[in-house]
């Protein structure tokens, strides 16, 4: 009876996980570039784009192959697979592959299509396709999720600008709802191989197949199997920000690993409880540990790995790739060649954090910290770069992404209350004879007196060109002369036809001053001043 349950369970569970991935649309675009131009050519990108691509359209997804692209066919297939994918809706699984050259520069992913002519870096920009634009193509179309497998790290063939790019490539936060894998870890390069397909494709094409396996956790076996079949030398990495499963092929999945999968501290968290929900991108960005959920501290991983033999637990850090996984085993460990490996995959990792940090906040402060800290780096000449440039800046950038706020903790409001104000000590009683009110002194201090203002002196006039006017002079009455007929001197009263006109007397107008002091008297009759 419990073997026919645990059947029916299996059975049921299948058919959940194949009704889910049937009804989700799933789009792949698949680019594999060889036919360099300018630079020796890659024989196995081709041959991985078309196995990926036939792993893929046996998974259910719609593939659209794309070989040796250049620029302008490189950004236009990009453009038309978002397209193709917004038309599916927001269910759709949007999966990209790409197998190439890659770069990066200043802290940024370029992938270098067929016809790229590269002398100096400022060509870089120019003559690639920045991963970023590749990210942004696909998050800003509704999809459930998207995903990004970059076998793109091999050496950089360009000999002119190495000693002005770092190796591999940067780390990169993947948006919410992606997963964007590598096949080497940041800043590190990863092989071409020796067969038909490179260490990284060759073993995702043996994992992705298994029914029922999550994309996490195939890309943590895929990481082991080119771990191993490189000697060290190569690990691949990712940075996962995904909000849903996914699995390649559904099904129930096989029997996992018991010393990584079974062990409940694998699937549990720093404290203990299993970690769910949607991966944390800037916990996996500050650690470089590629996976979400809570970073485990080093004495739980120490728990852990401490009955562990050292071939076993050092299968698990390879698996988790976390650096406190590292650091737990570089303490419990010290036998070759695995604790120099991953010596060396602990240090690099750090200077990549590092380096990543720098040109987040992209300050000469934080330019000079790198320098400092890893001054014989292989990213020393693009720090000093970008240190002079951040330095010419005439405006800073504020770091509010990555810089620590050192501003104090938020304090709690105080709400007014309403009380009776309580009294410490009894007010003394007034006798009934003391009705009399004290006498006061009020004294008033108004400050010292302003100072006195001197004489603010005489106008000051400003342009007007000043003009003397004398003063207004009026006529003055003279007395006439005697001896002028019918004239007598001064004002006469007469009889009527006299002096006396109309009942009243007749004022007469004496002498005037004419002008230049000569005097005139009354016209007429022959009296006044004769002019001599």
């Amino acid at each position: 009876m419990r073997r026919l349950l645990t059947a029916f369970a299996v059975i049921l569970g299948a058919s959940v996980a194949l009704g889910s991935a049937a009804a989700e649309p799933r789009m792949a675009l698949v680019i594999g570039n060889s036919a360099y131009q300018t630079v020796t050519e890659l024989p196995n990108p081709a041959n991985d784009a078309k196995a990926v691509a036939e792993l893929l359209a046996a998974a259910g997804f719609e593939v659209t192959t794309a070989p040796d692209l250049g620029q302008a066919e490189m950004r236009r297939a990009i453009g038309d697979f978002s397209a193709r994918v917004a038309e599916k809706g927001a269910d759709t699984v949007a999966l990209v592959f790409y197998a190439g050259h890659g770069l990066q520069v200043d802290g940024e992913n370029f992938l270098v299509p067929v016809d790229a002519r590269i002398t100096r870096e400022s060509d870089v920009p120019l003559q690639t396709v920045r991963l970023a634009d590749v990210m942004n193509a696909l998050a800003a179309v509704p999809s459930r999720t998207r995903i990004v497998i970059l076998d793109a790290c091999r050496n950089n063939p360009f000999s002119e600008i190495n000693k002005v790019v770092g190796r591999g490539l940067a780390i990169v936060d993947a948006p919410s709802g992606s997963i964007v894998s590598y096949s080497t870890a940041p800043g590190s390069e990863a092989e071409d191989g020796e067969g038909a397909n490179s260490p990284y494709t060759q073993a995702l094409l043996g994992v992705a197949r298994e029914p029922g396996m999550p994309i996490e956790q195939a890309f943590k076996r895929v990481r082991y199997a080119v771990h191993q079949a490189t000697s060290g030398r190569q690990t691949p990495w990712e940075s996962s920000s995904l909000t849903a499963d996914f699995v390649f092929f559904p099904g129930a999945s096989a029997a996992t690993t018991p010393s990584v999968a079974a062990t409940p501290a694998a699937a549990a968290g720093a404290g203990g409880k299993p970690t769910t929900g949607p991966k944390g991108a800037g916990t996996q960005v500050a650690l470089a540990t590629g996976r979400g959920g809570q970073a485990r501290t080093i004495e739980s991983w120490r728990r852990e790995l401490q009955p562990k033999s050292q071939g076993e637990a050092y299968e698990i850090v390879v698996r988790e790739d976390s650096l406190e996984a590292y650091q737990a085993y570089l303490q419990l460990f010290s036998a070759p060649p695995f604790q120099t490996r991953v010596r060396e995959i602990v240090e690099r990792r750090k200077l990549m954090v590092a380096w990543y940090t720098a040109v987040t906040v992209n300050t000469p402060v934080s330019y000079e910290l790198f320098m400092a800290q890893y001054p014989g780096s292989d990213l020393f000449v693009t720090a000093q770069r970008l240190f002079g440039r951040a330095s010419g800046r005439q405006i800073a950038i504020a770091p509010a992404v990555a810089a620590p706020c050192i501003c104090a903790p938020p304090q709690p409001v105080v709400q007014p209350t309403k009380r009776r104000a309580e009294r410490t000590e009894k007010p003394e009683k007034r006798s009934a004879k003391s009705t009399r009110s004290e006498r006061r002194t009020v004294v008033r201090d108004d400050g010292p007196p302003p100072p006195p203002l001197g004489p603010s002196g005489p106008p000051i006039a400003i342009g007007v060109i000043p003009i003397p006017i004398g003063p207004v002079i009026g006529p003055r009455p003279v007395r006439p002369p005697y001896g002028s007929s019918g004239h007598p001197h001064g004002p006469v009263t007469g009889p009527a036809g006299g002096g006396m006109r109309g009942g009243g007397p007749v004022i007469r107008q004496g002498p005037m001053s004419a002008p230049g002091g000569i005097q005139r008297g009354p016209m007429g009759g022959g009296g006044g001043f004769r002019l001599r």
